[in-house]
């Protein structure tokens, strides 16, 4: 790490120093490129190119091609136009630049008028691939991102296998806190197991542009995973902190021991990451910044009030039958997906089935189900792996709370009882030195008893209650993780149902022409807006529609053409 900043230091000081000289060639005065982003400004005004292309440069993905980009063509500018002296440029123009800048004879010739140039067929397809790259990257960073959903957590709102758009505009985009990446890439370089796609020797404090407006309760949000700053690399869909609480710090750092399943070890190195580049998750935020949520049996409260429940939320529900289980077409025209057990008790076997509220009324009528009990973890009953893993606060899946949700410009008292609520807040998310010493609190050195948030958090939860990882195990979702909205289903490919399947996987084509001809209610995904009550209607025929209307519309334009010919 100390190597990658010692080289951004070299690069960025022979940058300028190229910069210094060339400005005052051009007419320039020279001070200018002394000083941070004014000297890109000024740069662009040379090569008289927008100043808006310098939101390319922290752009990730892009930023290390238009930095080539800009280089060139400030040496053209210069009057370094062969081959060669363009690719230098482009590929080093951190050398380059002071290079001709105090070379004998350079002078400002001003930037290559490209309307009279005669353009090959190789440079064409190059614009045309440079532009899609960018134009594809700039709409993925600040405007729309394609994302799939990848657990059951909030099934049947969002389901495995929806394909859709999530809107950055909703909330407002962030910036990028490490612009400099591999484009199209989350935090793992394609085609490999855990390299970095990203540097870190460049990094950008949070900045959200603005939105259309900001998170509200019932919302359904993509965020950063907050418990994903510490990853183990052959472990990476568990919690990293449940890991060290499960297993305890030393064995999960130390331990080689192989895991004869995958033939790697159990957990592998031990990684950071930045807010950006954690997993994306996608929740239901059922308490904003202010609120005080308590889970009662289950029963979520804001504020003292009912909260909002979908009807296709799902809890876990004890199901005893007449000693048969469920035929494939029961469990295909319920549409249930979770894996149904059997279990054992005192009163005998029984299934154990996740079921949507609107389903509950239909399963009980089954003739051969004989009861349909809601499965709730009792008042007092302490989950260790529930928040904030403390055996002082008696909380789990059911019954959690109240628990304040911290507002930005809030004041709180915090004293040796409850500060493991707020901890990971203060020392992780809004970067303080949090130590305590018998009763007593410090924070940066100075004792006290008080603390002012910085940030606004919310709390995310899954509708599918009893099978979603939430607020619920790890804690609060801070502003700066927040992505964006779910906006639009594009396609929705439904998988194979682990009840009723037993054969490997099909394949993509295959799961396509399955859910698009044989399965009504996947079909009925495609091409449908998000709210929070669910999906709107389908707009697949509408879309199919538009296409033929156009593409004939293309055809008979083009014929006509060829005939006037």
């Amino acid at each position: 790490m100390a190597t990658s900043y010692l080289l951004l230091i070299i690069f960025s000081i022979t940058t300028i120093i190229g910069l210094y000289k060339l400005f005052s060639i051009s007419g320039e005065s020279s001070w200018k490129a002394l000083i941070p982003f004014y000297n890109f400004i000024i740069w662009l005004k040379i090569i008289k190119k927008p100043w808006w292309w310098i939101f390319l440069l922290i752009t990730p993905g892009v930023n290390f091609l238009m930095y080539g980009i800009i280089c060139l063509l400030l040496a053209k500018a210069y009057n370094k136009r062969t081959f060669q002296e363009r690719a230098i440029a482009f590929l080093a123009g951190y050398i380059y630049l002071p290079y001709i800048a105090f070379q004998k004879g350079t002078t400002y010739v001003g930037p290559e008028d490209e309307r009279k140039l005669q353009p090959s067929m190789a440079r064409e397809w190059t614009e045309a691939i440079v532009f899609a790259v960018i134009a594809a990257t700039v709409i993925r960073t600040f405007f729309f991102e394609a994302f799939t959903i990848p657990t059951s957590s909030l099934e049947k709102s969002m389901m495995v296998g929806d394909y859709l758009f999530v809107s950055k505009v909703s909330y407002g985009a962030k910036i990028p806190n490490t612009p400099l990446s591999f484009p199209f890439a989350h935090h793992t370089l394609p085609a490999t197991e855990h390299t970095k796609s990203y540097l870190e020797w460049f990094k950008l404090p949070y900045f959200r542009l603005p939105g259309f407006g900001k998170v509200k309760n019932n919302d359904i949000v993509v965020f950063n995973y907050p418990d994903g700053d510490t990853v183990a690399v052959y472990a990476q869909d568990q919690s990293y902190y449940q890991l060290c609480r499960d297993y305890g710090r030393a064995v999960v750092w130390n331990n080689k021991e192989i895991n004869p399943q995958t033939d790697k070890p159990y957990f592998g190195d031990i990684i950071s990451r930045p807010v950006d580049k954690r997993e994306n998750y996608v929740k239901r935020c059922v308490a904003i910044a202010g609120d005080t949520l308590t889970i009662k049996n289950q029963k979520v409260y804001i504020n003292s009030k009912p909260a909002y429940v979908a009807a296709t939320m799902q809890y876990t529900y004890k199901v005893k039958t007449d000693g048969t289980g469920f035929s494939p077409k029961t469990i295909d025209r319920l549409d249930i997906t979770d894996p149904i057990h059997s279990e054992t008790d005192t009163s005998g076997t029984f299934y154990v089935v996740n079921l949507p509220n609107n389903k509950v009324d239909l399963f009980k009528k089954l003739e051969n189900v004989k009861s349909v009990e809601p499965i709730i973890e009792r008042t007092g009953d302490y989950n260790p792996r529930i928040f904030p893993h403390k055996a002082t606060y008696k909380w789990n899946n059911d019954n959690f709370g109240p628990l304040y949700i911290p507002k930005k410009g809030t004041t709180i008292s915090i004293d040796t009882t409850n500060i493991v609520l707020y901890d990971r807040i203060i020392r992780i998310y809004e970067g303080n030195n949090l130590e305590i010493k018998g009763d007593k609190i410090f924070i940066n050195g100075k004792q006290t008893n008080t603390y002012t948030f910085k940030l606004d958090y919310y709390f995310m939860m899954g509708d599918n209650r009893h099978n979603s990882a939430d607020s619920r195990y790890w804690g609060y979702v801070p502003e700066d993780h927040v992505v964006g909205k779910p906006v639009f289903v594009w396609m929705s490919i439904k998988e194979d149902n682990k009840n009723i399947d037993a054969r490997a996987q099909t394949g993509f084509l295959k799961k396509l022409r399955r859910s698009l001809f044989d399965d009504p209610n996947r079909r009925a995904r495609f091409f449908t807006f998000v709210s929070e009550d669910g999906l709107s209607r389908s707009y697949l025929l509408h879309f199919i529609v538009i296409v033929i209307i156009i593409s004939s519309f293309v055809y008979f334009k083009n014929n006509k053409a060829e005939k006037k010919k």
